[in-house]
């Protein structure tokens, strides 16, 4: 089974360090702190401001939040990166044998029990800020 990408974290980790020194937040200052390539971080960056949570600064370069710590949950920024496309956290294996009583029925009897698992996950990120995770830090 695949992990949940990386991205994930990094943009938190992004976020988090936005919210407690905005004045240094480059990108090469991000990165230096992930411990991952610059490029890395423009390109999360440039998610979390398709998604209306950052503002980038031209030239000087550095970013702000567009909204508070208390407002942006984790499910804001678990999809703001494109963690999974949308409802496609799990994924049944394809092209099973329809000959196969199992084969011929594995995706549709897994098909409610997955999608309420990633409807719990995603229930538990939206009840978790990026404030209460800043908290954490002191």
């Amino acid at each position: 089974m695949k992990q949940i990408s990386t991205r994930f974290s990094i943009a938190i980790h992004t976020l988090s360090l936005i919210a407690v020194t905005p004045n240094e937040c480059t990108g090469d200052y991000i990165a230096g702190s992930v411990n991952t390539n610059p490029v890395v971080i423009r390109r999360i960056i440039g998610m979390l401001k398709k998604a209306g949570l950052v503002d980038v600064r031209a030239g000087v370069g550095g970013a702000t939040l567009r909204k508070s710590p208390s407002e942006i949950t984790l499910l804001h920024i678990y999809r703001a990166v494109h963690v999974t496309a949308e409802n496609q956290l799990f994924r049944v294996h394809e092209d099973s044998n329809i000959a196969c009583i199992v084969g011929r029925n594995i995706e549709q009897a897994l098909q409610h029990e997955l999608q309420e698992a990633q409807r719990a996950m995603e229930q538990r990120l939206e009840q978790t800020t990026l404030e209460q995770l800043l908290e954490k830090f002191v």
